[in-house]
Parts: C-alpha cells; structure tokens; sequence
C-alpha cells in the first residue's frame, strides 16, 4: 500500500476516506502520532491527490458531511476534543469573521437579561436626524437577533461564507461588502417596516449572492456556493414572504442584501477576469 497524506485531526481523516469510498477509491487508515492514510491501488494516486486538494481547500463542504452520513460515521464519536473543535471554527474564519460572531452572541445574551429597550436605544437604525449622526447605527443594527433560530442561522451563514471571504480575500473585502449591504438593507428595511429590526439576514444574504456569481464567474477565486443552495435561499425568502412559517416577514433586507451581493460578484469578477487576460 502507498501512503498518500496524514491528518492530525480523526474526523477530517475519517471524512476523506468516507469520500474517496463513494468515488470508488479504498483508502485505509493507520493511527501512528497522526491519522495516516493508505491507497491500496497506486493507479488511483492521480485522482486521489486532486480529489485531497480539494478537500484540504474546502474541508467542512457539506459533500463530505454527505459521505460520512453515507458511511454511516457522521454521528461516530473519534476522540475529537473540544478543542478541535474551536480549531476547525478559527480555521475557516478570520478576526472580522469571528469578532461578529462574538458581538452578535454577546448582544444577544444582554437582549435576554437587560431587555430589548436598552439595546435598540443604543444599536437600533436612526430613528431621526439627531441618531442619523450616530454613525454607528447604520450597522449596529446587525447585531440584534429576537430568537435562537434566527441567532444560529445567521452565524451558521456568516461562518460558512464569511469566513472564506475573508481567508481568500481579506479582512477588507468581507468588512466592505458587510457595511454597505449592512447599510442598504437596512435603510430599506426602515422604509417598510420602521426601526425595530435587527439581525444578519440582509448581510447574509448579500455574501450568498456575492459567494454564488464569484464562483459561477471566476473559479480561480476559491469563492462559491453551490447552486443547490443558493435554490434554497430563494425558497426561504419566498416562504417567508408569504408566511409559511407563520407570520409573513418584510423580507426587503433579504432582497436587498442579495442584490447587492450580486452586484458586488459581479463588479469583482469582472475586474479578476480582466486582469488574467
């Protein structure tokens, strides 16, 4: 057998092998000081090392979630410690990445023990001329979620794109395209449904577009996002306009936010694609 690659983390290990299975490719592993993994047939050498730069570019993609539970070992416990964990979630984002998600989990542990008042008399959209020249405003908003289930899909998003935003393209680009449609949706949203919002939706929304069009216009970005799920944005916008899950939602910060995301995919590719020829 041919030793291929080595891991020192058991579920990004495990994770490959259940991949290269469902490509028909057997891959074998020895626990030494790291998870080390075997090809038994070398012709497939080839495919296994492009398939493991694809991997190592993109670890946590949901197809290889996908074969684990294909597997069956998605749920298995492999030792992976606590502190993996906080690695792999420090590994995928960077310091605006995860100062976000810090604030907004702080600003939410405060909504639930002080109360909304306080928090929208400080963060809340400009609700004068006075506030208008509180520039912070035009952002803070951001950071005020009402429920665990809009806090988790909110970070979930802003971690899986966010971040790869800003390991691929900076701090920069992830802060420029998080205060505009920050500032755009949510000057929209106050137009149709007044002040009291909040949350990450609009900007959310704005790196699905933006991650989706980079990836369908320029691969070499290493930005994406599979069109499947970019479908599945639009149904979630769609089913809460019409108030699927309840009550219908002024979804303007959504709409706006993804068209500014587009905008922006659009712009850069463009500029990308201008400067390899």
């Amino acid at each position: 057998m041919l030793r291929v690659t080595e891991f020192t983390n058991p579920r990004m290990a495990y994770a490959f092998v259940d991949y290269m299975a469902t490509q028909g490719i057997t891959l074998h592993i020895e626990q030494q000081q790291n998870y080390v993994l075997f090809l038994e047939d070398e012709q497939k050498l080839d495919d296994v090392n492009a398939a493991l730069q694809l991997f190592i570019r993109d670890p946590s993609n949901p197809r290889y979630l996908a074969a684990s539970w294909q597997s069956g070992r998605a749920g298995t416990r492999l030792g992976y410690p606590k502190a993996e964990l906080w690695r792999n979630i420090k590994d995928r984002a960077g310091p605006l990445t995860l100062t976000v998600m810090a604030l907004v989990v702080i600003t939410y542990l405060l909504l639930m023990f002080v109360g909304e008042q306080p928090l929208f008399y400080w963060l809340s959209w400009p609700a004068n001329n006075e506030q208008g020249l509180q520039v912070w405003r035009w952002v803070s908003h951001i950071f005020i979620h009402f429920s665990l289930l809009q806090i988790v899909f909110n970070l979930m998003w802003w971690w899986y794109l966010g971040g790869v935003i800003e390991k691929r393209l900076g701090s920069g680009k992830l802060f420029v395209i998080t205060v505009i449609s920050a500032l755009l949706s949510g000057w929209m949203q106050a137009k149709f449904s007044g002040i009291w919002f909040g949350g990450l939706s609009g900007v959310v929304y704005a790196l699905m577009g933006y991650s989706w069009l980079r990836g369908e216009r320029d691969t070499d970005s290493g930005i994406y996002l599979e069109r499947g799920l970019i479908v599945f944005a639009l149904l979630w916008l769609a089913a809460g306009y019409y108030g699927i899950f309840g009550a219908p939602m002024s979804n303007m910060a959504y709409i706006i936010g993804l068209v500014i995301g587009l905008a922006m995919a659009f712009v850069d590719s463009q500029a990308a694609l201008k400067r390899r020829k």
